[in-house]
């Protein structure tokens, strides 16, 4: 484990944990933690031994969004890095983490609110704790949202239920949580690292390089026509066909052996 005083980064099995670790403010976000915690999710796209990876928070909160106590004392200071905020850190660290050619699991225990919420939304799963909980917290604090928000959550639990969240900043515990779609899987809390660390070891074990296209054309067809979305189709097949994960994989089911994939 490397060890920075806002984030811990863990390597275990092809999975790179990545841990808020500001638990005694619920792992909200400062510039610090803004600024570290996207290199830090560049670092792991970039690393070809890292093949899936986790976000989760220490201590009871996975994420209480942008830490206001920092974000008004710059205000009143008057210095301009709180309105460019969502511009250089938000938005590129939720590219960063949709974009990830490996998948994303969000290990969310305790609260996610805000950009926080917006984090785990952008994951490719998520993994709840009993007790954790998910609040779009924005219209409280009179602001939109941020960090994706107003594109994932619609798009995990329909327009008319994202809405709702959103205007009335309604909190969704876990057990909702699920029964909305929001999130994949609740947990018992003392279950969810374990957990969450398994169903990364999968991925990381299986065909990383199709996880990447299949993510693509998702994405693609979220925002386009049929015909478009067909196309990225074939276009993602034809590049996967020819890949040695595939031909593995394949003469696997020939031979009745497991494939030993490679993300290659």
């Amino acid at each position: 484990m490397t060890t920075s005083e806002v984030l811990l980064t863990a390597d275990a099995d092809g999975v790179r944990t990545l841990t808020l670790n500001r638990p005694q403010a619920y792992n909200s976000l400062t510039v610090e933690l803004k600024e570290t915690l996207l290199a830090a999710l560049r670092e792991a796209a970039a690393d070809p031994a890292v093949r899936a990876v986790v976000l989760t928070g220490s201590g009871k909160a996975f994420c209480a969004g942008q830490d206001l106590k920092e974000h008004v004392g710059l205000l009143q200071a008057g210095d301009p890095a709180p309105l460019r905020t969502v511009k250089d850190h938000y938005n590129p660290i939720v590219r960063a983490i949709v974009d990830m050619p490996k998948p994303v699991i969000a290990a969310v225990n305790g609260t996610a609110a805000g950009a926080g919420a917006a984090f785990a939304y952008a994951a490719d799963l998520r993994i709840a704790a009993a007790s954790s909980s998910f609040l779009m917290a924005f219209a409280n604090v009179g602001l939109g949202p941020d960090s994706g928000a107003s594109w994932t959550l619609q798009r995990l639990i329909g327009y008319g239920r994202a809405a709702e969240l959103m205007l009335l900043a309604r909190t969704v515990d876990a057990a909702e949580a699920l029964s909305l779609g929001l999130v994949g899987e609740v947990v018992p809390d003392d279950e969810l690292a374990a957990r969450a660390q398994a169903v990364a070891a999968k991925l990381a074990a299986g065909p990383t390089v199709a996880y990447a296209k299949i993510k693509n054309v998702l994405t693609v067809a979220a925002e386009s026509t049929l015909d478009e979305a067909l196309a990225a189709e074939d276009a993602a097949q034809s590049a996967l066909g020819s890949t040695a994960d595939h031909t593995e994989a394949v003469e696997a089911f020939v031979a009745k052996r497991r494939p030993n994939f490679q993300g290659k």
